[in-house]
């Protein structure tokens, strides 16, 4: 993919690919094309993770492009002469503030008036919502206690190493189909998890 996207990219990638594209990055960047397609950042995400922070702050319709890719796992770019399809399997974080000052609900004063909270929060259709399958709410933390973490607290490289783990167990779970659980259909659910 990288290859594609720049013809004079020529290093091996040995990592997992974590992108994180600009809020003004055009369509074609995130998901590719141009009179010669070419990969977007989701195909260079290709089995890794794509980084959206702030999608309301994204162009809507660069949003509403991610549809299906995200249900398909595949992009799809017709040009009059020509068709092709990159691959997007990818894990999608996105990250947003609960109003457009981010001050909503915090000990700080928050300027929003509701209007634009609601406005804010309608960037993002419901199409687009209904592919994210996990929503988290953090609430702020005082950056100090960032700085200063207590004793007893895990290390990146020790949740690092689990994630490996979990990751080697699902892939030797999958076989040859080298499916991580993100990927399992409604049969291979049931076989996997029985309930």
């Amino acid at each position: 993919m990288h290859s594609l996207a720049n013809p004079n990219f020529d290093t091996l990638i040995s990592t997992i690919p974590f992108r994180s594209p600009h809020h003004s990055s055009s369509s074609v960047a995130i998901i590719g094309g141009g009179a010669k397609p070419r990969p977007g950042e989701i195909s260079l995400a290709h089995n890794g993770v794509l980084l959206l922070d702030e999608p309301p702050e994204f162009n809507r319709s660069t949003i509403e492009t991610l549809r299906q890719p995200l249900e398909d796992r595949v992009i799809s770019i017709s040009r009059a002469k020509d068709s092709v399809q990159f691959p997007a399997n990818f894990i999608l974080v996105a990250t947003k503030n609960p109003c457009p000052c981010g001050f909503y609900q915090t000990d700080k004063d928050c300027i929003c008036t509701p209007t634009q909270i609601n406005q804010y929060n309608k960037k993002i259709s419901g199409p687009i919502l209904d592919r994210i399958d996990l929503y988290v709410d953090v609430e702020p933390i005082d950056h100090t206690k960032l700085l200063n973490l207590e004793e007893g607290t895990e290390k990146s490289e020790q949740i690092a190493k689990r994630v490996l783990k979990a990751r080697q167990i699902q892939l030797n779970r999958s076989g040859n189909h080298g499916s991580l659980n993100g990927s399992l259909g409604t049969k291979d659910i049931k076989k996997v998890a029985n309930l």
